[in-house]
């Protein structure tokens, strides 16, 4: 009989976050066949089906849950082992000073702050959040090491594109865009708005110019997102935001090039940070994933 082996939960467990193979692989570095291959053995081990395999993806089964949910556990035992045995050698911890905006911190940069824990238990993170000039400036300054930024870069900064970050409409659940296609700018005209700001052009609503009706100010999240909730108003959110989006407000894609919000992680020159790269791009694969399911799922 077949036995469940640490790779095999490795492959089940980010196909679960995931929703597809294919991402898992490239999560990984393994190829689909490889992919494939392990999720055989761990359904042979389980004695069940792990996933349902859909037109779009894959779709976990109850088996594939419990799966997933005891390989956390597992895997996390064997981080801890590792971090044990590595305390034991003489290796002085590294300290690594990053900024990020708001909205980066929300998902991206935990997860790969995460994976860069699990790679790099040697690495000590001081993590400051703030606007992206400021952190800009500080990276300029030598007071941050790197810093996950939108914007303009100062001169002395070297920058690694992260993703071209789209910027979406949320809604209420039960709005009439709500699982609709794409729309255009001017389709939103007559909405009511939830902003940072009533200068729309200071907040993420000026990426298009124009009058826009700013019903609420409110720069906590926490507070725009009830107002949305609670059908009193739309708001702009970057994909970055997806994940800590509730249940009761859905997105919807805006049919437009400018639609989208350069994220680059901006570094001392000589000074790459070339494993919190590598971690943030991973991130990004993950978080892209989640864009396109909460978008379909409207």
């Amino acid at each position: 009989m077949s036995e469940f082996t640490v790779a095999g939960l490795r492959v089940v467990r980010e196909a679960v976050r995931l929703g597809s193979f294919s991402l898992a692989a490239d999560r990984l570095g393994y190829t689909q066949s490889a992919v494939s291959r392990q999720i055989a053995l761990m359904e042979r081990a389980a004695g069940r089906a792990l996933f349902e395999r859909q037109a779009r993806g894959v779709r976990p089964t109850a088996a594939g849950r419990v799966v997933a949910r005891r390989a956390d556990a597992v895997l996390a035992d064997l981080h801890a082992v590792r971090q044990e045995l590595d305390g034991l050698g003489s290796r002085a911890p590294v300290r690594l000073r990053v900024g990020a905006f708001a909205t980066a911190t929300a998902a991206l940069v935990p997860r790969a702050l995460a994976a860069l824990g699990e790679r790099e238990p040697q690495i000590r993170v001081l993590l400051r959040e703030g606007l992206s000039p400021s952190l800009l400036a500080a990276v300029a300054r030598g007071r941050l090491d790197a810093a996950v930024a939108t914007g303009p870069v100062p001169e002395g900064v070297e920058v690694v594109h992260l993703v071209d970050d789209p910027l979406l409409v949320a809604v209420a659940a039960g709005h009439p865009l709500a699982g609709g296609p794409a729309v255009p700018p001017d389709a939103l005209r007559a909405e009511r708005w939830v902003a940072g700001a009533a200068d729309t052009g200071s907040t993420l609503l000026g990426t298009w110019p124009g009058e826009w009706d700013v019903a609420f100010v409110a720069r906590d999240w926490t507070a725009k997102l009830g107002l949305v909730a609670a059908g009193l108003g739309v708001t702009v959110v970057p994909g970055l935001a997806v994940p800590m989006l509730p249940s009761s407000v859905a997105v919807v894609a805006v049919d437009d090039p400018a639609a989208v919000r350069p994220t680059v992680l901006a570094h001392r020159p000589g000074h790459p940070c070339p494993g919190f790269v590598a971690a943030l791009r991973e991130a990004v694969v993950g978080l892209s994933a989640e864009v396109r399911r909460r978008l379909d799922a409207g």
